[in-house]
Protein backbone atom coordinates (compact mmCIF):
# COMPACT_ATOMS: atom_id res chain seq x y z
CA UNK A 1 0.00 0.00 0.00
CA UNK A 2 2.86 2.23 0.78
CA UNK A 3 4.67 1.72 -2.38
CA UNK A 4 1.56 2.67 -4.21
CA UNK A 5 0.87 5.99 -2.73
CA UNK A 6 4.90 6.64 -3.72
CA UNK A 7 4.05 5.73 -7.30
CA UNK A 8 1.30 7.95 -7.22
CA UNK A 9 2.70 10.63 -5.36
CA UNK A 10 6.05 10.61 -7.46
CA UNK A 11 3.32 10.17 -10.88
CA UNK A 12 1.33 13.45 -9.32
CA UNK A 13 4.90 14.90 -8.64
CA UNK A 14 5.87 14.78 -12.81
CA UNK A 15 2.44 15.77 -13.67
CA UNK A 16 2.24 19.18 -12.27
CA UNK A 17 6.52 19.83 -13.51
CA UNK A 18 5.11 18.98 -16.72
CA UNK A 19 2.50 21.27 -16.15
CA UNK A 20 4.61 23.91 -15.05
CA UNK A 21 7.05 23.70 -18.02
CA UNK A 22 3.75 23.91 -20.33
CA UNK A 23 2.71 27.12 -18.64
CA UNK A 24 6.54 28.58 -18.61
CA UNK A 25 7.04 27.62 -21.94
CA UNK A 26 3.86 29.29 -23.33
CA UNK A 27 4.60 32.66 -20.58
CA UNK A 28 7.79 32.83 -22.83
CA UNK A 29 6.95 32.78 -26.23
CA UNK A 30 3.00 34.09 -26.57
CA UNK A 31 2.47 37.38 -25.79
CA UNK A 32 -1.50 36.72 -25.74
CA UNK A 33 -1.20 34.71 -22.58
CA UNK A 34 0.71 37.17 -20.52
CA UNK A 35 -1.91 39.66 -21.91
CA UNK A 36 -4.93 37.19 -20.62
CA UNK A 37 -3.46 36.44 -17.47
CA UNK A 38 -2.96 40.07 -16.60
CA UNK A 39 -6.64 41.09 -17.99
CA UNK A 40 -7.36 37.81 -15.52
CA UNK A 41 -5.66 39.55 -12.57
CA UNK A 42 -7.43 42.53 -13.32
CA UNK A 43 -11.07 40.84 -13.26
CA UNK A 44 -9.85 39.15 -9.78
CA UNK A 45 -9.06 41.83 -8.02
CA UNK A 46 -12.38 43.75 -9.26
CA UNK A 47 -14.07 40.53 -7.99
CA UNK A 48 -12.62 40.38 -4.68
CA UNK A 49 -13.23 44.15 -4.22
CA UNK A 50 -16.95 44.48 -5.13
CA UNK A 51 -20.04 42.93 -3.54
CA UNK A 52 -20.26 39.83 -5.19
CA UNK A 53 -21.64 36.32 -3.47
CA UNK A 54 -18.90 33.03 -3.21
CA UNK A 55 -20.81 31.77 -5.97
CA UNK A 56 -20.57 34.91 -8.27
CA UNK A 57 -16.90 35.22 -7.59
CA UNK A 58 -16.57 31.69 -8.60
CA UNK A 59 -18.12 31.98 -11.60
CA UNK A 60 -15.64 35.03 -12.56
CA UNK A 61 -12.65 33.00 -11.45
CA UNK A 62 -13.61 29.94 -12.94
CA UNK A 63 -13.94 31.71 -16.30
CA UNK A 64 -11.10 33.93 -15.99
CA UNK A 65 -9.17 30.33 -15.64
CA UNK A 66 -11.24 28.52 -18.52
CA UNK A 67 -9.73 31.87 -20.66
CA UNK A 68 -6.36 30.64 -20.00
CA UNK A 69 -6.72 27.31 -20.78
CA UNK A 70 -8.53 28.14 -24.23
CA UNK A 71 -5.14 30.18 -24.53
CA UNK A 72 -2.76 27.41 -24.06
CA UNK A 73 -4.59 24.83 -25.70
CA UNK A 74 -4.65 27.08 -28.76
CA UNK A 75 -0.82 28.02 -28.44
CA UNK A 76 -0.51 23.81 -28.60
CA UNK A 77 -2.15 23.72 -31.64
CA UNK A 78 -0.58 26.70 -33.17
CA UNK A 79 2.49 24.67 -32.36
CA UNK A 80 1.86 21.74 -33.56
CA UNK A 81 0.76 23.25 -37.03
CA UNK A 82 3.69 25.24 -37.23
CA UNK A 83 5.63 21.86 -36.97
CA UNK A 84 3.81 19.28 -38.93
CA UNK A 85 3.19 21.70 -41.89
CA UNK A 86 5.22 25.46 -41.77
CA UNK A 87 3.62 26.46 -45.10
CA UNK A 88 -0.10 27.95 -44.72
CA UNK A 89 -1.80 25.06 -45.59
CA UNK A 90 -6.22 25.43 -45.54
CA UNK A 91 -6.76 22.76 -43.04
CA UNK A 92 -3.97 24.17 -40.89
CA UNK A 93 -5.54 27.97 -40.88
CA UNK A 94 -8.85 26.09 -39.94
CA UNK A 95 -7.41 24.52 -37.33
CA UNK A 96 -5.34 28.11 -36.05
CA UNK A 97 -8.75 29.96 -36.60
CA UNK A 98 -10.90 27.45 -34.63
CA UNK A 99 -8.08 27.99 -31.76
CA UNK A 100 -8.06 31.78 -31.66
CA UNK A 101 -12.20 31.62 -31.68
CA UNK A 102 -11.82 28.74 -28.80
CA UNK A 103 -10.17 31.72 -26.63
CA UNK A 104 -12.81 34.45 -28.53
CA UNK A 105 -15.84 32.74 -27.17
CA UNK A 106 -14.27 31.65 -23.87
CA UNK A 107 -13.87 35.63 -23.40
CA UNK A 108 -16.59 36.59 -24.62
CA UNK A 109 -18.47 34.28 -21.65
CA UNK A 110 -16.02 36.23 -19.18
CA UNK A 111 -17.29 39.67 -20.72
CA UNK A 112 -21.43 38.52 -20.99
CA UNK A 113 -20.87 36.92 -16.92
CA UNK A 114 -18.97 40.71 -15.84
CA UNK A 115 -22.17 42.47 -17.52
CA UNK A 116 -25.16 40.15 -15.77
CA UNK A 117 -23.13 40.48 -12.75
CA UNK A 118 -22.87 44.26 -13.14
CA UNK A 119 -26.24 45.41 -14.36
CA UNK A 120 -28.61 43.14 -12.31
Amino acid sequence: MISIIGAELRRFGRTVLWSWQGWTAAWASEKSLRQWTLVNLLSAMLAFSIDLTRGERALILAIGLLVLAAELANTAFEGLCNHVQPDLHPAVKKVKDCGSAMVALTALAGGVAWLVLLLS
